[in-house]
């Protein structure tokens, strides 16, 4: 996809929302960077659940290492791989404590050498809590990015430096809201609402939706 029609695509994106926040509560950088990381592989609904009562008890690092993964553990057993995250939320608190005097740190080398903290997550923590015209690549933006040619690529780095280069400066720092709502609630994985999207006339996708029954089945229409 050339530039400008790249352009377009997310100026049309723009257009619709512009003023697009994050679906995860959080009240400062250190929530934010938990939920982040509770958010593999879990829905930002579920996330949302269960860290009401995990801020509310502990909202800084130094009461999270307080709780230890048993605690935080009791507050997310909900959600997918809640085990693991627990252990992850207790060892990066701890970390923070440790070597950035309980803050989260802005630099993206240290943000990815906390435990649970990969490129995408310290590219969100960048992004919203700092500022930074970081693009964080989860799910949603890695098929958009395929789907509609607007940054083909193998990984996600590959789709991000595309998406990097083709985004307008000045959109860049919300593009990857603007992108991971368009593929939650439009542009999803079975069914891609084409017949709504504000960015169609920009999109490559050769076998686009015409309408909200197309593709499926009559009794699929009906159950419904």
């Amino acid at each position: 996809m050339p530039a400008a029609q790249a352009a377009a695509f997310i100026r049309a994106l723009a257009e619709a929302t512009p003023e697009p926040k994050p679906e995860l509560d959080y009240s400062n950088p250190f929530t934010l960077l938990v939920a982040v990381v509770l958010s593999a592989q879990t829905t930002d609904v579920a996330v949302n659940k269960v860290t009401a009562t995990l801020f509310a008890e502990a909202p800084d690092p130094a009461a999270m290492v307080a709780l230890g993964p048993e605690g935080i553990g009791r507050h997310i057993r909900r959600i997918g791989l809640w085990q693991a995250k627990a252990k992850n939320v207790a060892a990066l608190a701890q970390l923070l404590i440790e070597r950035h005097n309980g803050e989260v740190p802005r630099e993206r080398e240290a943000l990815e050498a906390l435990p649970g903290v990969g490129r995408k997550t310290a590219n969100v923590v960048l992004n919203v809590a700092f500022g930074e015209n970081a693009m964080a690549v989860d799910t949603h933006i890695f098929r958009i990015g395929n789907r509609t040619g607007l940054a083909p690529g193998d990984t996600p780095r590959a789709v991000e430096d595309g998406l990097v280069k083709r985004c307008p400066p000045e959109l860049l720092r919300d593009a990857h809201h603007w992108l991971i709502l368009h593929g939650r609630y439009v542009c999803k994985a079975r069914l891609p609402e084409c017949w709504h999207c504000v960015a169609r006339a920009h999109c490559n996708y050769p076998d686009k939706v015409a309408g909200p029954t197309a593709g499926r089945t009559k009794a699929e229409v009906i159950q419904e």
